[in-house]
């Protein structure tokens, strides 16, 4: 399996490139819309072709290219259905997508947003913004809900084995993955803490309101298509 970790310093998000080395299909997990030429340049340098893009949830912190690529390339785009209704695909728990003989098994992780899907691939987990390196993503917008990461986190992705790879959404200290068995033990959002103590250190982040939200929100439902400014 070829698996490539491509990085956004405005908003810190990760996206994955993952790609089967014989039929050479591919599959790109969360990009952003800024960095579409960097994207397919790869693509092409490393012979591939694009099948699938996609989505852990709609983003509020930066812009998807999700729709870009599938109007530049043929790529069928795919995400929760609860989430952006463009898509091609609306993925279930359990639904896998294929590139050759790489399967990308779809787990419904909702609690950041309610649209919540991690992708797990042989011995790595995408985990978008449900689980991060040493923290978790906020709970407070977009039906976000503090019980529901909870349960996410401790019922399905530490379900996983503990050496599965942790690749995350974002990273804001320059860390680039993890490994389930790690973040059990020492993330500090959950390790020692029940559902109920989560839910409270959650309710108490008080954390500033994504610089993006109000333009990426509705551009990402729209599979990275941004509303014209209305004249005022």
């Amino acid at each position: 399996m070829i698996l490539r970790q491509l990085f956004d310093s405005d908003s810190s998000t990760y996206t994955y490139l993952i790609a089967d080395p014989t039929t050479r299909e591919a599959v790109l997990v969360d990009p952003v819309l800024e960095h579409v030429e960097r994207d397919l340049k790869l693509l092409a340098e490393l012979g591939l072709e694009l099948r699938y893009v996609l989505e852990t949830h709609v983003h509020a912190d930066h812009v998807t290219a999700a729709g870009q690529l599938r109007e530049r390339t043929g790529a069928r785009t795919c995400a929760s259905g609860a989430g952006a209704p463009c898509v091609d695909q609306h993925l279930k728990d359990g639904d896998v997508v294929r590139v050759g003989d790489v399967a990308i098994t779809a787990l419904a992780t909702p609690g950041h947003t309610d649209d919540g899907m991690s992708f797990h691939v042989g011995r790595y987990v995408l985990t978008g913004d449900t689980l991060l390196i040493r923290g978790c993503g906020r709970a407070d917008f977009q039906n976000g809900d503090a019980g529901a990461l909870w349960d996410s986190i401790t019922g399905v992705l530490f379900a996983l084995p503990d050496d599965t790879v942790v690749l995350p959404g974002h990273d804001y200290k320059g860390f680039t993955s993890s490994t389930i068995g790690e973040e059990k033990r020492v993330n500090p959002r959950v390790a020692g803490r029940d559902r109920a103590a989560f839910i409270e250190l959650m309710a108490a982040l008080n954390l500033p309101r994504p610089k993006k939200l109000d333009v990426a929100v509705p551009a990402n439902r729209a599979c990275g298509k941004v509303a014209p400014i209305q004249a005022s």
